[in-house]
């Protein structure tokens, strides 16, 4: 005789107590346990609903990011969300037709689906661009506009920055700047590691009690730890004050590899007067633009890139960077409430202009985010083919 699913009491066939769920017909005692048992569907149609106008994701989609690399938990979330889908031979697999709701998708453990597990806690988007005609910087230059407001505002008293070295074309150099000039020779991005950490230390040594610390998520991270842990060298330090300003990054790339590659390219870093990376290309600009994909330089990543979710710098106090904006204009997510009232005020003393980051921008930085956040999920493949570890 079947069993109620919902009290496991024995029940008679005859029992006008029954639903169907997953092809499958299934007997209660009573009305109050059919109920209950019912109440799971109607859940499923809820999530279904609130997904309609969402993007339409398949069961493929979950196969190809989850199931086939590997990734699957064989929890059954999707299984049991979805009457089209069982488990056989160990893996989820399709039996019936699929709607692309996208509710087994968005069951998995292991995809990243909300804003805030892609780009960390934030409370305002903005898109914008430095009003200093001086500041030549990376995209909208409001990083460097935002350090020359806190400084001649006297709100810092230091900042550490990166800066080329002379002797080494695009070469990175930390510096703890205190000045306008120091702070100019910082503007535009360099993908090679900064060793930045010992400079906030030197900074904090010769004195400085306010600091701007910019940095790609690895650098901020470090400092997060070091303020927060009860082992952190600055979580019992209570006369520095650190504002962190975090830079999108997706990669990093080792020096002499950069350079050996734009050599072998008839490109001497002497010659480069810019670099961007945009939409998985990197750009290179001398007297004219070169524009090579990221894949023929992914021999020369750093190896730390390979394994790092954070495309945004989730634990700053300010983010910033080109994804999501148009030419010229740089994507903000300003994360406390220090570092949104600062922004805004910069943007009321006249060092920078702010609006709005529309939806479509703010939603390239989410897929971008993602990018990040699961390429974690490929190294086994990268090891299986040699690429990229």
């Amino acid at each position: 005789m079947p069993i109620d699913p919902i009290c496991k009491k024995t029940v008679d066939e005859t029992t006008p107590f029954k639903s169907i769920y997953k092809n499958k017909e299934y007997y209660f005692c009573s009305e109050e346990c059919k109920k209950k048992f019912d109440e799971l569907d109607k859940s499923v149609i809820r999530v279904r609903r609130s997904l309609k106008d969402k993007e339409r994701i398949s069961f493929g989609k979950l196969k190809r990011e989850i199931i086939e690399p590997g990734i699957c938990t064989l929890c059954g979330a999707c299984v049991a969300s979805c009457e089209a889908l069982a488990v056989v031979n160990g893996k989820p697999t399709l039996k019936g037709p699929c709607t692309a709701c996208g509710v087994c998708y968005n069951q998995c453990p292991r995809t990243i689906t909300t804003e805030s597990s892609l780009i960390g806690s934030v409370r305002d988007v903005f898109t914008a661009k430095t009003l200093l005609p001086e500041v030549k910087g990376q995209d909208g230059g409001v990083v460097t506009s935002m350090l020359l407001y806190a400084l001649e505002e006297g709100l810092m008293d230091s900042a550490v920055v990166t800066v080329k070295s002379d002797e080494e074309p695009w070469k990175p150099v930390p510096i703890v700047a205190q000045t306008r000039e120091d702070i100019l020779r910082s503007a535009g991005s360099i993908y090679v590691h900064s060793l930045t950490m010992e400079s906030l230390m030197s900074a904090i040594k010769r004195g400085s009690r306010s600091i701007g610390f910019v940095g790609p998520s690895c650098n901020i991270d470090a400092v997060y730890k070091m303020q927060t842990s009860p082992y952190g060298l600055l979580h019992m330090f209570m006369r520095a004050n650190i504002l962190k300003l975090g830079l999108f990054c997706m990669d990093t790339f080792h020096y002499d590899g950069l350079k050996s590659f734009l050599e072998s390219k008839n490109i001497p870093l002497s010659a480069v007067t810019e670099m961007k990376i945009r939409k998985g290309k990197l750009v290179v600009k001398t007297d004219s633009e070169h524009i090579f994909p990221l894949s023929d330089i992914d021999a020369i990543r750093s190896g730390s890139c390979t394994v790092c979710t954070d495309l945004t710098a989730e634990k700053s106090d300010i983010s910033f960077g080109g994804v999501g904006s148009n030419e010229g204009y740089t994507t903000v997510l300003a994360r406390t409430g220090l570092g949104l009232e600062l922004f805004k005020d910069a943007a009321d003393r006249g060092y920078i202009k702010i609006e709005p980051l529309e939806r479509n921008g703010l939603e390239r930085v989410l897929r971008q985010a993602k990018a990040k956040k699961v390429q974690m999920y490929m190294i086994k493949k990268r090891i299986e083919t040699g690429k990229g570890i």
